[in-house]
């Protein structure tokens, strides 16, 4: 499988190169910098910045712009199922590359309010700042 690469390293916002290949079918994880904090489990909660880019697109979405990190519960559905399978069991201080497919991103709906179409991969750097037992 051939993902993107990412420019930075953790806490830089990261630019995006992507393969002349087609996107992968399946969910894609690369760990870009190994953390040596404390390992994410399902129901944690997770303190992240995030950088969001269509496969070969526009960048969508991105906390690094705003300054300002993102907390949510992992593992339990609350977020798209490539973060849940992606983010789960790496550790805090990593930087991790995700390529999601649809089926496990926005689906045949996409999400027309942020530029995403149906049937559109998605590739994210995310920085895991935290993660907190609930």
């Amino acid at each position: 499988m051939t993902l993107p690469t990412a420019t930075g390293g953790f806490g830089d916002k990261p630019v995006l190169s992507f393969p002349e290949t087609p996107a992968p079918e399946d969910l894609g994880v690369e760990v870009l910098v190994q953390g040596d904090g404390e390992a994410v489990q399902a129901g944690d909660d997770i303190e992240v910045h995030y950088y969001g880019q269509v496969w070969s697109g526009r960048m969508f979405d991105n906390s690094y712009d705003r300054g300002s990190s993102i907390s949510f519960p992992i593992g339990v559905g609350a977020v798209i199922g490539g973060w849940d399978d992606g983010l789960v069991g790496k550790l805090v201080g990593s930087r991790v590359l995700l390529s999601i497919p649809p089926h496990l991103g926005y689906g045949p709906g996409g999400m027309p309010q942020a530029g995403i179409r149906g049937g559109d991969t998605l590739v994210f750097v995310v920085d895991i700042l935290d993660t907190r037992r609930r």
